[in-house]
């Protein structure tokens, strides 16, 4: 019988908080079932496995970073929604950085993959920028790839302590969203 107060939803944000706090690699069963007060295999009646929980705890993140996303750019448009949208990213990145390490390098299974859904729609508010945008539809995949190697990367570059030198990183991530900015005002929408 699984412990009362205790169901799916908690353990996946009890196992989210305690890889933000310890580390997304390091975060194990065992530790998880210590925080929430259980014995081991008191879990198995909540996920799965390590991967079950893992891919809960990467849809849980894209979920709430589609969020954030979305309300920062409500009501925005170019590059002051581009910059909402860069900032939020960065914020949960930096705030939640074991439950954002969750969602990199997952194999989809399907189009009914819980991850592929919080996935497509964690693309929603950057598909929203791009209609700011002067962007052919035939590159707004290359646009949105780009948009996400560029504010991941340095995000967490960031939260992995990468940036050690003398100027602010605000500054530099500042830059970077008017580096952009510019650039998809000026892209040709035809070859």
């Amino acid at each position: 019988m699984p412990r009362a107060g205790l169901d799916t939803a908690s353990v996946v944000a009890a196992g989210a908080d305690l890889a933000d706090e310890i580390g997304f690699t390091e975060l194990t069963m065992g530790q998880l079932a210590e925080r929430v007060g259980v014995r081991t295999p008191s879990l198995y009646k909540h996920v799965a496995n390590q991967d079950d929980l893992s891919r809960r705890i990467a849809a849980l993140a894209l979920s709430e970073a589609a969020d954030a996303i979305g309300a920062a750019t409500q009501g925005r448009a170019g590059r002051d929604a581009l910059g909402a949208a860069a900032r939020a990213l960065r914020d949960f990145v930096l705030k939640h950085p074991g439950r954002y390490a969750a969602t990199v390098g997952l194999k989809l299974t399907g189009p009914d993959d819980p991850v592929a859904i919080a996935e497509a729609r964690g693309l929603d508010p950057f598909l929203a920028v791009l209609r700011g945008y002067d962007i052919a539809s035939a590159d707004t995949t290359h646009a949105l790839r780009a948009l996400r190697s560029i504010f991941h990367g340095f995000a967490t570059i960031e939260a992995d302590g990468g940036f050690q030198w003398g100027t602010a990183t605000d500054e530099s991530f500042e830059w970077l969203i008017d580096l952009v900015d510019r650039g998809l005002r000026t892209k040709p929408t035809d070859k």
